[in-house]
């Protein structure tokens, strides 16, 4: 069989008889069925409507009508709206690897709607990549590893520390509110003297998707993975013990994972990925199952908001 390349597949008002204007795209979103053409595509560039900051919201609404909270999130960002976020703020000169949005979580968004208000000076791209493809380019050996699927380990701070705190995470600072969320996510947890939530959690490796029944690679034992983080993560682990790293993960029963498996993996998915390089208004629909995603080093300011949904 041919492993073909995949693309996302780009939409511009020319192509579709439309006005280049965000009224243009709200005429065409009213025209096809969204669903049926994201899971068919994978992911959507929607590009030339002219999307302004001020168009954004009614675009927004018209394309995720339920948008999800990031609760639980391990990337920083700051809210800038009606559960819409900076896509990132991880620092500049870092390449981020390829990742489902909440692979490690018990729950995740079925989409994700990115949207380019200001463009770097240099670099900057989203990476794509067919999740599908991404698992049928892994080595067996590294399939099989993790065929029973992945524990994950976070330590959330009460305010003071690496990583992220718990108040930033469950966007709350209220415990009982963090305990109802974990409850019912099957993970265990426990609150340290000092105030630390540590989470643990087991999760899969691959999922299927809900309308296909494709299988993907699906989890973020890479970006828990000291390897993973490069000489950032080798820098913490020197400070930090095992146990009290912010985030950390092993096999489902408890065994390390190999560093040369993680590097495996990322450079794997980065190697099939596809670069969307963004112009001034453009969006990115994303199935969050089918298609991870990453982010390519940039410099100069650069501004790209994200929204998620069910």
């Amino acid at each position: 069989m041919t492993d073909t390349t995949w693309l996302p597949y780009e939409v511009t008002p020319g192509d579709s008889g439309v006005e280049a204007s965000a009224a243009g795209l709200l005429d065409l979103l009213g025209r096809i069925d969204l669903t049926k053409v994201l899971t068919a595509e994978k992911a959507l560039v929607l590009r030339g409507f002219g999307i302004t900051p001020d168009t954004h919201g009614g675009v927004v609404d018209a394309l995720l009508p339920r948008r999800l909270a990031y609760v639980h999130g391990n990337s920083p960002r700051t809210k800038v709206g009606d559960n819409v976020y900076t896509s990132t703020e991880y620092p500049a000169e870092f390449v981020i690897s390829m990742h489902n949005e909440l692979s490690y979580a018990s729950s995740w968004p079925a989409r994700l709607l990115f949207y380019c208000e200001q463009v770097p000076h240099t670099g900057g791209a989203t990476p794509v990549v067919d999740g599908a493809r991404w698992l049928r380019s892994l080595d067996a050996e590294v399939r099989e590893a993790f065929s029973a699927g992945v524990r994950y380990v976070q330590n959330l701070h009460d305010g003071f520390g690496f990583g992220k705190s718990w108040q930033d995470t469950f966007e709350t600072d209220d415990r009982s509110t963090v305990d109802a969320h974990l409850a019912g996510t099957g993970a265990k947890w426990t609150w340290t003297r000092d105030g630390t939530l540590r989470i643990t959690h087991l999760g899969p490796a691959t999922v299927r998707h809900r309308f296909t029944g494709a299988e993907v690679w699906f989890n973020q034992a890479d970006q828990f993975h000291f390897a993973g983080l490069g000489e950032q993560g080798a820098e913490v682990r020197e400070v930090l013990p095992e146990d009290e790293l912010p985030q950390a993960v092993t096999f489902a029963d408890g065994r390390p994972v190999p560093p040369e498996y993680i590097t495996h993996i990322q450079e794997t998915g980065l190697k099939l990925a596809v670069d969307v390089e963004w112009a001034a208004g453009d969006l990115l629909l994303i199935d969050n199952v089918l298609v991870a995603r990453g982010r390519r080093p940039f410099t100069g300011p650069r501004r790209v908001l994200v929204a998620m949904s069910d």
